[in-house]
C-alpha cells in the first residue's frame, strides 16, 4: 500500500562496447496500475549523463509522448528502443569516446518519479603522455587538448585502475579526467614512492587546474581505418614521413593510434618510426632480444631533432 508506485529498473549497471560501436543502455519501469486509473498522466522519459561534479548533469535525451528531444553531440544518434509498453532503454549508435561515463534514466509519471543509473564502458587502452617540452609541463585543460590531439580523451580514474590492474606502471604523475593528479604503480621502487610501499594507483589529489602541471594519462578505443608501417627506401625527415605517409594515401598516426593498433590489434613491430606529434615510438607485442625483451609494450625513442633523417 505504501510502496512505490513507479519502480525504474536496470537489468545490466553496466555495458561495455567499443569507439564506433552501438550499444543499448536497459532500463525498464513498472507502475502500480491502480494508482494512475485509466492513465491520464503522459509518462516522461528522460536520459542524462553523469558528470564527476555530481551538481552537473549533461542532458542527454526526452520524451513525453510524441515528443522527443535530442541534446548536444548525441543527436542523430540516440533513440529509444521502445521493445514493449514499459522499455525506457536508451539506444547510442556510433560510439565516441566521449560518451564513456555513467548515464541516468528517469521515469516521471505525474507526481511520481522514479531513476535507475547505468555505466556504459568503453574497450581500449590508456597510454601517459608528455608533449616535446617534456615532463610535468601541461595544466589540466593543455592535457585534456593533448589527448585530443593524440586521438584520445583523457583518462578517468576507473581506466587508470583498470589498466594498473592490467599491468600499467608508471613512475610519472598525470592529470586524470576528474581534476585529480594519479600515477599508477605495479613494481614499488625507490623513486616511485619507495620500495617498502604496496602496489596501487598514487594519488596526489586535486591541484590547480591552470597553474599546476603534470604529465596526463589518456584513453583511446578502437579507430577506423588500417595502421601500418610504411616501407620506405631512405630514412626521413619528420616533414618527409608526413609527406610519405601522404604520398600513400594516408597520414602520419598519432600516439592514441600506436597504443590501440599494439593493445587492440596485436601489432608488432621492431622499427621505430615518426608519430604525428615528432615523437618516435615502435609497439612490440611479442617480446623478444633487441625488442623489448622483458615486456609488450609501446617503446618510446624520444623527440629527435625533426630535421634529422634518422627514422
Amino acid at each position: 500500500e505504501n510502496g512505490p508506485r513507479l519502480l525504474v529498473e536496470a537489468e545490466q549497471a553496466k555495458v561495455f562496447s567499443h569507439r564506433g560501436g552501438n550499444v543499448t543502455l536497459p532500463c525498464k519501469f513498472y507502475r502500480d496500475p491502480t494508482a494512475f486509473g485509466s492513465g491520464t498522466h503522459k509518462i516522461r522519459i528522460k536520459w542524462t549523463k553523469l558528470t564527476s561534479d555530481y551538481l552537473k548533469e549533461v542532458d542527454v535525451f526526452v520524451s513525453m509522448g510524441y515528443h522527443k528531444k535530442t541534446y548536444g553531440g548525441y543527436q542523430g544518434r540516440v533513440f529509444l528502443k521502445r521493445s514493449s509498453d514499459n522499455d525506457a532503454s536508451l539506444v547510442i549508435t556510433d560510439l565516441s569516446l566521449e560518451d564513456y561515463g555513467r548515464y541516468k534514466c528517469e521515469v516521471i509519471e505525474g507526481l511520481e518519479d522514479d531513476t535507475a543509473v547505468v555505466a556504459l564502458d568503453l574497450q581500449g587502452v590508456v597510454f601517459p603522455y608528455f608533449p616535446r617540452l617534456g615532463r610535468y609541463n601541461l595544466n589540466f585543460h593543455e592535457a585534456q587538448q593533448a589527448c585530443l590531439d593524440q586521438d584520445a580523451v583523457i583518462a578517468s580514474f576507473d581506466q587508470l585502475y583498470d589498466a594498473w590492474r592490467g599491468g600499467l606502471d608508471w613512475c610519472n604523475a598525470g592529470w586524470l579526467s576528474d581534476g585529480s593528479v594519479q600515477y599508477p604503480i605495479t613494481k614499488p621502487r625507490e623513486p616511485c614512492g619507495g620500495q617498502n610501499t604496496v602496489p596501487g594507483v598514487r594519488n596526489y589529489g586535486f591541484w590547480d587546474k591552470d597553474k599546476s602541471r603534470y604529465d596526463v594519462f589518456c584513453f583511446t578505443s578502437n579507430f577506423n581505418g588500417r595502421f601500418y608501417y610504411l616501407i620506405h627506401p631512405t630514412k626521413l625527415t619528420y616533414d618527409e614521413a608526413v609527406q610519405a605517409c601522404l604520398k600513400d594515401g594516408a597520414r602520419i598516426a598519432k600516439v592514441g593510434q600506436i597504443f590501440a593498433a599494439w593493445k587492440l590489434l596485436g601489432y608488432d613491430r621492431c622499427d621505430a618510426g615518426w608519430l604525428a606529434d615528432g615523437s618516435v615510438r615502435y609497439p612490440i607485442s611479442r617480446p623478444r632480444r633487441r625488442c623489448s625483451p622483458t615486456e609488450a609494450a609501446v617503446r618510446f625513442v624520444g623527440f629527435p631533432d625533426k630535421k634529422h633523417k634518422l627514422y
